[in-house]
């Protein structure tokens, strides 16, 4: 109904900031990404409209058209899967990719934003509870490829994404947003490098997500409703 994805926004963003004051932290070190896939222009736009700038989208075919048909001051995020055949597609319209999970797809993606002259961020996805079914390094992987990814001159790793195990409850995620957060600081301590980013936290746990440190959370469902169906549903 006209005027639900405002209030929704409005709600959202109250919750995060109390989330981040609870937390002693600065109100504006949590940036919103909405996700977007699934809905159509209209819904974008009304929630452009509201003051929205970032968006998420996990599917470059159904991207693509919305992105043509709306402002150029949205900031887009692939929130998706990276599939290689993809990237080419991808660099051109995403700034920050937020799946990048293992040295062969971000050595390939560097080598690609040389060819079209672009500088992606990037986040690593960490598979912290070591699921089958997702995506993501292994911590140990991770460390062991992690010179390699530094190295890389087009991509800029910004920091990690985690997609933690489906729990019942928003509290049972924080032993997980906790475990990202002191991997983070390893690897910063271990490589010498800023990892300032913690893509954490979907509809359902961002609050948990944001006392525990993260800087980006991917929200859907709380600002355009319920989906008709799933598409990547564990990614936001």
């Amino acid at each position: 109904m006209p005027g639900e994805i405002p209030e929704n926004l409005s709600e959202v963003r109250s919750r995060i900031a109390a989330a981040c004051i609870g937390a002693g932290r600065d109100v504006g070190g949590v940036e919103l990404i909405a996700v977007s896939k699934t809905f159509p222009v209209e819904s974008i736009r009304e929630a452009y409209e509201a003051g929205q700038r970032v968006f998420g989208e996990s599917r470059q075919q159904e991207a693509q058209p919305k992105i043509d048909a709306l402002s150029g001051s949205i900031r887009w995020h692939f929130i998706g899967r990276v599939q290689r055949n993809k990237v080419r597609k991808l660099l051109p319209s995403f700034s920050v990719i937020h799946a990048v999970d293992s040295f062969r797809l971000a050595a390939y993606m560097d080598e690609v934003a040389g060819e079209l002259c672009v500088s992606p961020q990037v986040f690593l996805q960490v598979n912290l509870a070591g699921e089958e079914s997702k995506g993501g390094f292994e911590p140990g992987d991770l460390i062991a490829e992690m010179e390699g990814i530094l190295a890389l001159k087009r991509v800029e790793v910004i920091g990690l994404m985690c997609i933690p195990p489906a729990e019942d409850e928003a509290e049972e995620s924080r032993k997980w947003f906790v475990a990202m957060r002191e991997f983070r600081d390893r690897l910063e301590r271990d490589f010498s490098v800023r990892l300032p980013s913690l893509s954490m936290g979907m509809s359902g746990d961002y609050v948990v997500a944001v006392e525990e440190g993260a800087t980006h959370v991917r929200v859907g469902s709380s600002i355009f409703g319920r989906r008709a169906y799933r598409v990547d549903g564990e990614l936001g």
